[in-house]
């Protein structure tokens, strides 16, 4: 490309490079063609065969990174392939930058073949932002204006429709502008809670994935070692927040009201950072938490802020005011009783078949401690939680809206942007969502290794069918699909396993590939789903990342 022809595609590909956005993930179709005009030897197209493929991986990259990744879509009907996985990438606050062509400025009025109807509406209102510019001449500006937007927090997907003859036209460039985003809670507010937690006889942290986006860990660490506060992973998280062998861990939160609330009713204090903590996935009639224990809630969203149905809550970066809110803390906390330690899952053996808490033991005992998890597998979710501990910061990413097929092209995006082997944990009926990014993670020779957890159907549905006396559950058998066949023909070697015997040397070879070695599968049968859950009921998930069918 030349930069001085002054076009919008110059201005665009000047803006991209100096943001960092030289990696572009897409599927391209007509209404871009003139986007790839004299494509820049800097920039790398990374083609998923489905637009939710390709969303989902920029989401992976965009975590890895800490910036904004971008994503070039088709048309109408490219966004609407795309829009689960933007309904995820919105709920677990990633940054990405969605560009989809329009049909051309004098055809829209005609209403045009691939044409988008009120472009700007259609992603909406899972966007922070959505616009398609008057003016060709705008869209530059318009594009640097979604980019600052989708990096402020609560930080999240914008939406940007192109048409497709604006490309040529002139526009001047954009310079590029520095927007620093955190900001701190009212020192009163911080004050009032600092008292608080010096009062308190029993406080507990919960942690959701806003510590992890806003990289808040260590700050987080220090709060709860200081107070001795038990910390809880708040309901439905899609990311890591604390690390799970820290003796100050207590679990996972359940997503329904009356299991939520027995798991506080031992606290007088609760204090939430960064995370909607009522988030439910079964309905009861208990109250969000016990009458006695007081709520504080820190967060970045005031929409999370105006909608907590109780207690008080401070809008603010994390990063900041737990700096200020550790600074304001008394002493009277070291005479504090820490509380008791996690109890660990008690181990597996198996004779006939390999059931998942087999796995997952074997996969604990063998990942590095350095090795970023992704999970897609909402069946076993809880015996996840239970028998593989993350401690590294941004070391655990899943779903936590519910779109399915997420965890397979978001660990190629993951993977890709650091270019360090990760594991992937997915189940089947997941992988059936985006088995199309193996090809991608192939062809780029992207380090991720693939446990697939084959139970042969939708198992959290049977299950949660059985919860509320509805059995059999129809449309929820798959079996037959041959996984390792299917991932071959991708060009992601593979390998099959049925028999607890053959199963060490297998997760041996296949957590054995290097960094430089690209993809790999290992298709494992199990039986059942995972048994390690605190519910009273086989449900089989703490909530599970499930859709609207819970698969």
């Amino acid at each position: 490309m030349n930069p001085g022809t002054g076009t919008v595609l110059d201005s665009v590909v000047q803006f991209c490079r100096d943001t960092g956005m030289t990696t572009v993930f897409g599927n391209p179709g007509s209404t871009e063609l003139r986007m790839f005009r004299d494509w820049p030897e800097d920039f790398t197209y990374v083609l998923g065969l489905q637009e939710s493929v390709a969303v989902a991986m920029a989401a992976g990259h965009a975590l890895g990174t800490g910036r904004a990744a971008l994503v070039s879509l088709h048309s109408a009907g490219g966004v609407g392939h795309a829009l689960g996985a933007v309904f995820n990438a919105y709920r677990d606050r990633v940054p990405l930058v969605v560009m989809a062509g329009q049909q051309s400025r004098p055809l829209i009025q005609l209403r045009p073949f691939l044409g988008a109807d009120e472009p700007a509406q259609f992603p909406r209102p899972y966007v922070k932002f959505s616009r398609q510019p008057d003016r060709a001449a705008d869209v530059p500006a318009v594009l640097a204006e979604a980019h600052r937007i989708a990096m402020s927090h609560p930080r999240g997907p914008v939406f940007v429709s192109v048409p497709e003859d604006d490309w040529d036209q002139p526009a001047p460039p954009v310079e590029p502008r520095a927007v620093h985003g955190a900001f701190t809670a009212d020192a009163d507010a911080l004050s009032t809670l600092a008292a608080r937690l010096d009062a308190c006889e029993r406080p507990a942290l919960v942690v959701g994935p806003g510590v992890d986006d806003e990289y808040a860990l260590a700050e987080v660490r220090t709060l709860a070692e200081r107070t001795r506060a038990a910390v809880w992973i708040s309901p439905m998280s899609g990311r890591s927040g604390f690390p799970e062998s820290h003796p100050l861990f207590q679990g996972f939160l359940p997503p329904a009201a009356d299991r939520l609330t027995a798991c506080l009713e031992a606290y007088d204090l609760v204090v939430v950072l960064g995370a909607p903590l009522f988030t439910y996935h079964f309905h009861t009639e208990s109250p969000p938490l016990p009458a006695r224990t007081e709520l504080f809630h820190l967060d970045c969203d005031p929409g999370q802020a105006a909608w907590l149905p109780t207690g008080t809550s401070i809008v603010t970066t994390l990063k900041p005011a737990l700096r200020q809110l550790a600074a304001l803390l008394g002493e009277s906390e070291s005479d504090r009783k820490p509380p008791p330690l996690r109890e660990a899952p008690l181990p597996v053996s198996a004779v006939d078949d390999i059931t998942p808490e087999l796995v997952l033991d074997l996969l604990q005992e063998r990942l590095p401690r350095d090795r970023v998890l992704v999970e897609e597998a909402p069946s076993h979710r809880d015996a996840i939680h239970a028998r593989v501990r993350v401690d590294l910061e941004g070391g655990y990413l899943t779903t936590g809206s519910g779109a399915l097929g997420w965890g397979l092209p978001l660990a190629v995006g993951r993977a890709l942007a650091d270019r360090r082997r990760l594991v992937c944990v997915v189940g089947d009926g997941s992988a059936l969502y985006s088995v199309q990014g193996l090809w991608t993670a192939a062809r780029h020779r992207v380090p991720v290794t693939y446990v697939l957890l084959d139970n042969g159907g939708y198992a959290a549905v049977r299950a949660l069918g059985h919860r509320i006396d509805i059995a059999p559950v129809p449309g929820t058998e798959i079996g037959g699909v041959d996984f390792t066949a299917l991932a071959a023909g991708f060009g992601c070697p593979a390998a099959y396993v049925e028999r607890p015997a053959e199963l060490p040397a297998a997760l041996d070879r296949a957590l054995a590939q290097g960094d430089d070695d690209g993809p790999y599968l290992l298709h494992v049968r199990v039986t059942g789903i995972g048994t390690d859950t605190d519910s009273d009921s086989d449900s089989g998930t703490e909530g599970g990342a499930l859709d609207s069918r819970d698969r």
